[in-house]
């Protein structure tokens, strides 16, 4: 019996070096391994008749089939290395570039037209001497308003209708008094109730001062959010706003600055005008308009027919502010701006709806 093993597993050998040349794939290759060594396989079943053999005999025949498996398996290796490198030389074959067909365009990215304006606006301001800061977008009521004179029952709150956050403070038993700090997005912040997405960058404009003390010349640009949504509104906006604040700042550098930034953007053929307005954080204030590039100022659809266009809101810091973060008003005086990036965008491409900017269109955003 030991012999009749012996020669099956020998014929077993024979069999495996004779077929693996014809083997021409992978599959090929994978099904002739599991009918030579599988569970199922010759092999297997040759070695089912190891029970009938005596306790001197198991060894011998044991070996012998250890043997040939080893043998066949370093075959099988070395053919199975050949075929995957001819299947990827095939692979890489059926991939080469025909020179025929026409060219791929790679499209080029570029910049995002609120990008392109907001990096105007921040080189003609760093021109002027003026440094960029930047702040939280979850802010402290105190920062958004109280500290901007708008108490809490101020009816110009309502024009600033915002998103407001329960904040942490709430839920482990930190909301006491004023003096009570809390870090948000890593910066101190006073506590006041609730905290909010923030309407303006002008919270931006109190933290400077309270750790910064004049002469100071500053810019804030950034994402600031209100609840408006329709054509010429978004949840979500962005604006510049600045702030000088020195010895003998009058009315006249704003004017002087002001003019010289919107003549810049716009064309220095363009007019500027000042029209009394309020702010609760600036006395006095006023609107800044420019005359309609369209029709030279002489009145059409897009002004409305009077020949104008309101881009921003300025005046000269309350001396309210000034006391609140700490600034003599006696000593020092300042003026300050803010413009929404996409209102200046708006006029200054001609677009007509402030939603193209967030549909992340190409046939809209590759014009610029």
């Amino acid at each position: 019996m030991k012999d009749e093993l012996l020669a099956k597993i020998e014929a077993l050998k024979a069999e495996a070096f004779q077929s693996l040349p014809a083997l021409k794939n992978l599959k090929e290759l994978q099904d002739f391994k599991v009918h030579l060594l599988g569970r199922k396989g010759l092999l297997t079943e040759i070695l089912k008749g190891l029970g009938t053999l005596t306790p001197e005999e198991r060894p011998l025949v044991g070996q012998a089939a250890n043997k040939i498996k080893t043998e066949i398996e370093s075959q099988l290796e070395v053919l199975q290395q050949s075929l995957e490198t001819k299947e990827r030389e095939q692979i890489s074959q059926a991939k080469l570039l025909d020179i025929t067909l026409p060219g791929l365009q790679l499209s080029q990215g570029f910049r995002h037209p609120l990008s392109l304006v907001q990096e105007e606006l921040s080189s003609i301001f760093l021109n002027l001497g003026f440094s960029i800061y930047e702040g939280p977008e979850v802010e402290a009521d105190y920062y958004n308003f109280e500290a901007l004179n708008f108490p809490a029952d101020h009816p110009a709150r309502e024009m600033q209708d915002t998103f407001y956050i329960r904040p942490w403070t709430m839920d482990h038993g930190l909301r006491t008094k004023d003096e009570q700090l809390e870090k948000v997005h890593g910066l101190q912040s006073i506590v006041h109730g609730l905290m909010l997405l923030r309407t303006h960058t002008s919270p931006v404009q109190i933290r400077a001062m309270k750790i910064q003390k004049p002469p100071l010349y500053m810019i804030a640009p950034g994402a600031v959010y209100r609840h408006d949504d329709d054509v010429t509104h978004s949840p979500m906006f962005h604006q510049i706003e600045g702030l000088m604040v020195d010895t003998h700042i009058t009315f006249a550098d704003l004017k002087g600055v002001l003019t010289l930034v919107c003549q810049t953007i716009f064309g220095k053929e363009r007019k500027v005008r000042f029209r009394p307005s309020f702010f609760p954080f600036v006395e006095p204030g006023a609107e800044v308009d420019v005359s309609c590039g369209l029709c030279d100022g002489k009145g059409c659809r897009v002004c409305g027919g009077d020949g104008w266009l309101e881009i921003l809101g300025a005046g000269m810091v309350h001396p309210a502010v000034l006391k609140e973060t700490g600034v003599d008003p006696k000593k020092y005086t300042g003026f300050a701006f803010g413009m929404g990036i996409e209102r200046i965008a708006m006029l200054k491409y001609g677009i007509d709806d402030i939603r193209l900017f967030y549909q992340s269109d190409l046939r809209f955003l590759e014009q610029f």
